[in-house]
């Protein structure tokens, strides 16, 4: 699978960190040489990214960042207030209240963490935002890639397959594809120690208005803890704050 990344985007990626980062207007010519650009590449890369919207100019040659930034910004912002929203539906269940909760969305083969709480609880990992862990491994990816058939999880992970984490994480694909088959099953995924030996995590998908999946969310608990009635307990929760969620979200769920 390829990997590389792709050289004009590498550039504009550079070019609007650095704007960004810059308390005054920037020109080209101070760009170009920052980033140790010609000019002329420097000034159809303002030009073309002015035009889309992501740069703005000033009268005195200069660019700062554009106004279309602010819609994939408040798009970010929509997807975090998720958590908050977990957060109060969960807590208002009065079961296991404080526990570690997180959303994350599926980006390659990997989760990003957009929202995080984590609870007092010795699990011996601390969940942040922009986190990235292997998808296969974790409670929020296994609930997102099963929701996808086994053809599209195979060509997902195709050439691949990340580095195990602890004894307990899953292998291979094929032991993966057991593991989101009975996921599918039970309703919840499970992570048993899969990222951090002495945590078990539960997920869920959430739907959006569209009825597609747009994250998951899972609690994270001791694994100390664990037993049937807690899996229960956790799964029927859990799923109750995911439907609820989706539903917030316009999500066709058809609640009691």
């Amino acid at each position: 699978m390829e990997t590389r990344n792709v050289p004009a985007l590498t550039r504009a990626h550079a070019l609007l960190d650095m704007i960004a980062a810059a308390e005054l207007p920037l020109s080209v010519s101070e760009i170009a040489r920052r980033l140790d650009l010609p000019k002329s590449t420097v000034h159809g890369m303002c030009v073309t990214l002015a035009n889309l919207g992501l740069l703005a100019r000033h009268g005195d040659g200069g660019f700062t960042m554009g106004p279309h930034v602010m819609r994939w910004a408040n798009a970010f912002m929509a997807r975090a207030d998720l958590v908050a929203e977990f957060a109060e539906l969960w807590d208002s269940l009065n079961v296991f209240y404080g526990e570690t909760i997180t959303l994350s969305v599926l980006e390659g083969a990997d989760v990003v963490y957009i929202a995080c709480r984590n609870s007092m609880s010795p699990l011996g990992v601390t969940f942040r935002i922009g986190m990235r862990l292997p998808a296969v491994f974790t409670a929020t990816g296994k609930a997102i890639l099963g929701t996808m058939s086994d053809e599209q999880v195979r060509a997902l992970l195709a050439n691949r397959w990340p580095e195990p984490l602890t004894a307990h994480s899953v292998r291979n694909i094929d032991d993966l594809l057991v593991e989101l088959a009975e996921a599918r099953a039970r309703g919840f995924s499970i992570d048993n120690g899969q990222i951090r030996d002495g945590m078990w995590c539960f997920g869920t998908p959430v739907r959006n208005a569209a009825n597609k999946v747009t994250a998951g969310m899972a609690v994270s608990i001791l694994a100390a803890q664990v037993d049937q009635t807690t899996i229960d307990l956790v799964a029927r929760n859990i799923r109750k704050v995911a439907d609820l969620l989706s539903f917030r979200l316009g999500a066709d769920m058809r609640l009691p």
